[in-house]
């Protein structure tokens, strides 16, 4: 019996589950989950997961307030989760401290703390952090702590190498986000391998391998199967359950399309950026820009609304 596509895919990336649904997970057997706000937003609405929310508000206690709550709701999903996955779950700091260094800071801590609680060692946790300069320089400070930091909402090559040059462990490059920014702007689809996202997170992965940055590189936000053939044998893929349900229903051969043998021979030159060189780069990249702001502020409203949810349900 041939092998399906996903099963091939994990010979050489590590498959992560973008979702925050259990049953999803079970299914197709990722190494690593990933959830955001949207996500759990969406899972805690769901009948089966109410139980989460009124363990959150039980454990919080009495008094206390809706943030502390929805930390305890985002540890509860990320503990579950971990009873499923062999490796890490990611799990978000407030979108809306995406500008406030201390605060993402502070944050972290305080999840970390919560799955120590738990039992949970931080090995096996990715604090998600979104790529605006503050949040680079939290996630560098946390490092260095020895919390390990997925850096999210990123959509250009001056974050993803500000993001290494901190040493962050991760970052999550948005494929699909890139390429809806292009289609909209070109008035036309992109195939795969003409995809803006896939060749923004080719020439990452290519420039982290080419000169030895250890931050691994994981393709996220696809909107078709496509996109995730063309970055076969990135570090990880993060891949929604129905794209995951995709390539467990193919057998066509998968072809490895990246790989760091490849990646030594690119033609790339070494940059770096301080503050003021990363937000011009930023500034002058209208997708990235637009993209990255767009991002936290649906991930901050879904927030608001996690926070109104739970509101109703303490009554």
């Amino acid at each position: 019996m041939a092998t399906n596509q996903l099963e091939q895919l994990k010979r050489f990336t590590r498959v992560v589950a973008d979702t925050g649904d259990f049953a999803g997970i079970k299914t197709y057997a990722p190494q690593d989950a990933t959830t955001n706000p949207s996500l759990i937003l969406k899972a805690a609405s769901m009948p089966g997961y109410g139980h989460l929310v009124d363990q959150a508000i039980r454990e919080a206690g009495a008094t206390a307030d809706v943030g502390a709550i929805i930390d305890r709701l985002l540890v509860l999903f990320g503990r579950e989760i971990l009873k499923i996955v062999p490796g890490r779950v990611s799990t978000e700091v407030d979108a809306r401290l995406s500008f406030d260094r201390d605060g993402t800071v502070a944050k972290a801590r305080e999840i970390i703390a919560l799955y120590a609680q738990a039992g949970i060692g931080r090995e096996r946790v990715l604090v998600k952090i979104a790529s605006t300069w503050e949040g680079i320089k939290a996630a560098e400070q946390l490092q260095r702590e020895g919390i390990h930091c997925n850096l999210t909402l990123l959509f250009s090559f001056p974050q993803a190498v500000a993001c290494a040059e901190a040493g962050v462990q991760l970052i999550s490059p948005f494929v699909g986000r890139i390429l809806d920014w292009h289609k909209k702007n070109a008035g036309r689809d992109f195939a795969p391998a003409e995809d803006p996202g896939v060749q923004s997170v080719a020439r990452i992965y290519a420039y982290f391998k080419k000169f030895g940055h250890t931050t691994e590189v994981m393709g996220a936000s696809f909107r078709n199967k496509g996109e995730i053939l063309e970055l076969a044998g990135c570090d990880l893929l993060t891949i929604s359950p129905a794209l995951l349900g995709e390539l467990a229903a193919s057998t066509d051969p998968v072809v490895r399309k990246l790989d760091p043998a490849a990646a030594a021979g690119a033609a790339l030159a070494r940059v770096t950026f301080d503050e003021k060189a990363f937000r011009f780069a930023l500034n002058e990249d209208a997708m990235a820009t637009e993209k990255t702001a767009e991002g936290i502020r649906q991930f901050s409203a879904d927030i608001v609304k996690l926070e109104q949810l739970i509101r109703q349900k303490r009554g």
